[in-house]
């Protein structure tokens, strides 16, 4: 355990310095491919990084956050869009310390946009996107505020561990996601005093998979394959297939891409070849979005189920692929086993921490 929390911050200086190098030098470069060629190097890094680990949790963390996130914001940044741009046309909070830059470059979070006057077609899309949703997205339904997502984590943890049951699996997934991203958002929001977008927004409300996977579950994720993938490609294509089905080819890209980086992650921390099965999971939601898509365009926004029937339907269908694709790697060789591990190395390590803390204070004022 020593050994790989050595190799962890060994990592870090890496990242840091990573990123020293794309804002005081990388940014001095005009944008476009001049910019894209100087960050490859720093690229290539990022993504070698996670190899010098060998425990599950780092990987995950260091996988999905430095490698998948960070490089996708410096892709952006390549030609001054995104997060990380100076283009004030492009993004209403310009890079203006270093230290802001570090943050939002390195770590899961979106700054709160503020609320814009918007038209009466921006109006409609927004209103359509919300129905048959169980609330309105900024209403909770469960109190579940970060400090009773880590309560309910632990008691989570040790149900699985004594049942091996694949729902409270789907429910650990979703608990640690937020938790982890909750960690981002503090210490950002803290730091820098900025509001954050929330990571999540009660997936397990989701009225329909585009629902579930474009407003609900992992919203930085779905905010960096929307600028990085979905409208690049929904540009390119648009000229061949018209502005009514541009999106889906977007969408299923979208899809694959994140497929593909999830590949790379279960590599991260499994070190087995690819077997494919992460990436059909998201095809196979792609195609699904797509046909919700197509039905509704073909049968009109008004006809639509009822929510006490499409949510358990969206639900019970992501927990049950879940099963079928997403899990079974993971399973196979015990990284749910191995990353339990690491949880209670990291809660031993932090009471260590705090017994030596008290023992400190207990002298202090003796």
């Amino acid at each position: 355990m020593e050994g790989e929390t050595k190799n962890f911050f060994k990592a870090c200086i890496a990242i840091l310095t990573s990123l020293c190098y794309s804002y005081f030098l990388a940014s001095k470069i005009p944008k476009g491919m001049l910019r894209f060629i100087s960050l490859l190097p720093i690229f290539s890094l990022l993504t070698l990084l996670p190899l010098s680990l060998s425990r599950p949790i780092p990987n995950i963390l260091l996988g999905s956050f430095i490698t998948w996130l960070t490089n996708f914001k410096l892709l952006l940044y390549s030609f001054n869009l995104g997060p990380l741009s100076t283009n004030n046309n492009n993004n209403n909070h310009p890079q203006k310390s270093l230290l802001r830059f570090l943050f939002l470059a390195s770590f899961p979070i979106k700054i709160k946009e503020k609320k814009q006057v918007k038209t009466s077609k921006d109006q409609n899309l927004h209103n359509n996107n919300q129905k048959g949703s169980f609330v309105n997205s900024h209403k909770k339904v469960l109190p579940l505020n970060f400090w009773s997502k880590c309560v309910l984590f632990v008691i989570m943890d040790v149900t699985y561990r004594n049942t091996k049951n694949m729902m409270v699996l789907c429910c650990l997934m979703y608990l640690f996601n937020d938790i982890a991203f909750g960690v981002c958002d503090r210490l950002v929001g803290a730091t820098l005093g900025l509001e954050l977008e929330s990571p999540s927004d009660e997936p397990y409300l989701s009225s329909s998979l585009q629902n579930f996977w474009g407003n609900r579950w992992n919203r930085m994720i779905s905010d960096i394959l929307r600028h990085t993938v979905y409208k690049p490609v929904k540009s390119m294509v648009v000229y061949f297939v018209g502005h009514t089905w541009a999106p889906m080819p977007g969408v299923l890209a979208a899809f694959v891409v994140s497929g593909l980086m999830h590949e790379l992650v279960y590599y991260y921390v499994t070190r087995v070849s690819p077997t494919w099965e992460v990436t059909l999971f998201f095809v196979l939601h792609g195609v699904c979005v797509i046909l919700e898509m197509v039905v509704k365009k073909g049968l009109g926004q008004k006809w639509r189920l009822h929510w006490a029937i499409s949510g358990p339907l969206t639900i019970g269908f992501v927990m049950v692929t879940s099963h079928w694709l997403f899990f079974p790697q993971l399973l196979r060789n015990q990284v749910d086993v191995r990353a339990a591990e690491d949880i209670m190395g990291v809660a031993k390590y932090l009471k260590e921490v705090l017994m030596k803390v008290n023992i400190i204070r207990v002298i202090m004022n003796y």
